[in-house]
């Protein structure tokens, strides 16, 4: 693959980051649009909520909002349809907006629950015959205006009130913009099939069903040869497709995160493969390598898919010359811990743990490790890097968890309440200069669209988006249990769970959800699978139709005019995939796919397998495999065994839920090296130091005895020697 387009995107992204520093500003300028509206919206709303509040005790408030039900404008069944559905409602429930003839607002409802049939009695009566500027205007918060409490309105019940306030904005919007479609393109999920709807969804849609001659000439390659299959899930579709269908027929055929990959080629190899081909970028490669190695399978052969690098930008961010000061600095800090990305090459993971200690992480769990070194390692100060978006998400959490109560901290990690939280914030640090190319483009104008017409939507977002599209999910998390963010097992887990959720409802008239997916769209393969496999399923239990949405949130610059297609248009133009450099990508908002992952073709796959096990091939095949770093000096471990130091930190913390000895020493300091701390010879003549439990807990007390002491005097503690 040619290096242009990714270099002309790079370049693209680097020349955009100087704008993006503060990831707050999209926000702000979309706030503005929610807020700055007059109030006579909520005046009126308030109003009619403020009715209901006045009754003297919750019964009577409960009667008072079920009787507003009665004033609703009937929504005829006919007139039911999934667009004016209710999402996130734990009843069944559909809001119409409509505008008359002067262009107000008119609403019309419809459920099968008394107390939500008398919510949207409210909004009719609040919001009808105001003007859409009016509607838009409305604070989320009326339902609070209510007075009812939490015993009478339960969280899920609340959260639907909420969803149902935002359909009627979005429907507002719709109608005030003169649309008669949504923005972004999506792929609509059923028991029966599947339907794209834009260019852009039916460019992904076209590998979902792959051709069954690939899937079967993969196949036997891979059984006669004996090769084994790991994949990322940012796949190119047709990779996807074709290797879903493949491990339906053999079972070392594996698609997961970058997490797993490693553990998978083990299983692989330990069950018979001679050799395992990873589709991802070269640290991905790297890491199996190390792990097999450290597994004891040296003799395995691993190939990636293209002699030249399938680089990353995050990774490559992290052998920057500023991440080296980044570590420097890190170095000079006292109980200095360093938790770097799992996507970081080897020698990255070595060189910074003869820095500083070093633990890796994942997307999924680097809330858990930030927090178990904060409460297991007393005073420890924590350096994040490469991903700048990861750690100033990491800052918005955290900074979000200080105010909730300690109860809710908890259960994020019960070491924490909402003061340990607080005490964490001044000594997190997250390097400043790191991004991924493809979570990049998640920028202010596509969260623009996203928070003015999917408002309602189920919201998903990697730790690595930029931190508009962050906080869109988290709000969707925290305000209407309809978000989740984290890695790619993450949103495809959630995806997943709301799904069956909606199957176990059973409604009558069936459901639709819609997921806005805040990744990489290779995930979509994987989502769709899983979906449609369980709505499938259901339909032949007798279950109502359930569809599954999965909207993409690429921007209009991410996509190229075309005069060669009837499809449906975005702002009049036809349309297909990719900026005309053909990237994917745009550096304003929005990614069809990562370049680099492009590189992992079905032909790159089937070239290398038809090489395994040839005369010649062996040769051919060397530049394939994963880079080769300099062998140790004698008793020096090598680098690719330092560089799995700090993913083998990852797992002990993965298997045990805390940190190992080893590591929280490293973290305190080694002992074996002569302690110089000051103290009065007199306190140190009449104190008694009993063994400490641990070398962790000596040496946390001799730095507090080292702040506040003295003189220097000599005293030994179990056999180390301290000067």
């Amino acid at each position: 693959m040619s290096s242009a387009p990714i270099a002309g995107l790079r370049a693209r992204v680097v020349a955009k980051r100087v704008a993006r520093r503060n990831v707050d500003r999209a926000i702000r300028a979309v706030s503005t649009e929610r807020s700055a509206a007059n109030n006579l919206g909520n005046e009126k709303l308030r109003s009619v909520a403020g009715a209901v509040a006045a009754e003297k005790d919750v019964s009577e408030k409960l009667k008072a909002l079920i009787a507003r039900g009665g004033d609703l404008p009937a929504l005829p069944e006919s007139d039911r349809a999934p667009s004016n559905r209710v999402m996130g409602c734990t009843s069944q429930a559909w809001i119409d907006v409509s505008l008359d003839a002067d262009g107000k607002v008119l609403l019309r409802g419809h459920s099968d629950a008394q107390i939500t049939t008398g919510f949207a009695g409210v909004l009719a009566a609040g919001l009808g015959g105001l003007s859409p500027e009016d509607v838009l205007g409305v604070d989320d918060d009326v339902v609070k205006d209510l007075g009812l409490g939490a015993s009478a309105l339960p969280r899920s019940r609340a959260n639907g009130f909420r969803n149902m306030l935002e359909s009627v904005k979005k429907q507002t919007r719709l109608l005030r913009d003169g649309r008669d479609a949504m923005p972004f393109p999506s792929l609509l999920v059923t028991a029966d099939g599947i339907e794209a709807r834009g260019p852009f969804a039916e460019a992904q849609a076209n590998y979902l069903e792959p051709d069954a001659e690939a899937v079967a000439a993969l196949v036997k390659e891979l059984k006669a040869k004996k090769i084994g299959v790991v994949a990322h899930f940012y796949m190119d579709p047709q990779v996807q497709g074709v290797l879903m269908a493949a491990a339906k027929e053999y079972e070392h055929v594996f698609i997961s995160d970058s997490l797993v990959m490693a553990d998978a080629a083990v299983k692989m190899v330990e069950a018979g493969c001679d050799a395992v081909c990873v589709l991802g970028v070269d640290f991905m490669s790297e890491n199996v390598r190390a792990i097999l190695d450290d597994a004891g399978h040296a003799d395995a052969k691993v190939y990636r898919m293209a002699a030249e690098d399938i680089g990353c930008s995050l990774a490559e961010a992290a052998q920057s010359d500023a991440y080296y000061e980044y570590l420097a600095a890190a170095d000079g800090v006292e109980n200095a811990v360093h938790v770097i990305y799992i996507n970081t090459a080897l020698d990255t993971k070595a060189n910074a743990d003869a820095i500083v200690p070093t633990v890796t992480c994942t997307s999924s769990n680097v809330v858990q490790t930030v927090l178990q070194a904060a409460a297991q390692v007393p005073g420890v100060n924590i350096f994040y890097g490469p991903d700048t978006y990861m750690g100033g998400n990491l800052a918005e959490l955290f900074t979000m968890m200080s105010t909730w109560t300690d109860e809710e901290v908890a259960a994020v990690h019960p070491a924490h309440s909402r003061a340990t939280i607080k005490a964490l914030l001044p000594r997190l640090r997250y390097f400043q200069d790191g991004t991924c190319m493809v979570h990049h483009m998640f920028g202010g104008d596509v969260c623009d669209t996203v928070r003015k017409f999917y408002g309602d939507a189920y919201q998903t977002a990697h730790f690595e988006v930029p931190g508009e599209m962050f906080k869109l999910a988290m709000e969707a998390k925290r305000e209407r249990d309809m978000g989740v963010v984290g890695s790619t097992k993450n949103i495809l887990d959630f995806v997943v769970d709301r799904v069956d959720d909606a199957i176990a409802r059973k409604h009558p008239n069936g459901e639709r959800l819609s997921f806005v997916l805040g990744t990489e769209t290779g995930m979509v393969t994987s989502i769709v699978r899983a979906a449609q496999a369980r709505l499938k399923k259901a339909k032949a239990d007798g279950v109502p139709d359930v569809e599954c949405e999965i909207v993409f949130p690429v921007s209009a610059d991410a996509v190229t005019a075309t005069g060669e297609t009837q499809a449906p248009s975005i702002g009049g133009l036809a349309v297909v995939p990719g900026p005309a450099g053909g990237e994917g990508c745009s550096s304003e908002g929005g990614c069809a796919s990562c370049p680099y992952m492009k590189m992992n073709s079905l032909d790159a796959l089937m070239r290398v397998c038809a090489r395994v096990g040839t005369e010649g091939g062996a040769a051919t095949l060397a530049p394939m495999e994963p880079k080769k770093y300099a062998a140790a000096k004698e008793g020096e471990k090598s680098v690719a065994a330092r560089g799995c130091v700090p993913i083998l930190h990852m797992r002990d913390f993965t298997r045990d839920k805390k940190f190992s000895d080893a590591f929280v020493n490293d973290i305190y300091g080694d002992l074996n090296l002569i302690i110089t701390y000051h103290i009065t010879r007199a306190r140190a003549s009449r104190r008694a130091f009993p063994p400490p439990p641990s070398r962790a807990s000596l040496a946390h007390a001799l730095a507090a005895m080292l702040r506040s002491s003295k003189s220097i005097v000599s005293v030994a503690f179990g056999g180390i020697s301290c000067t």
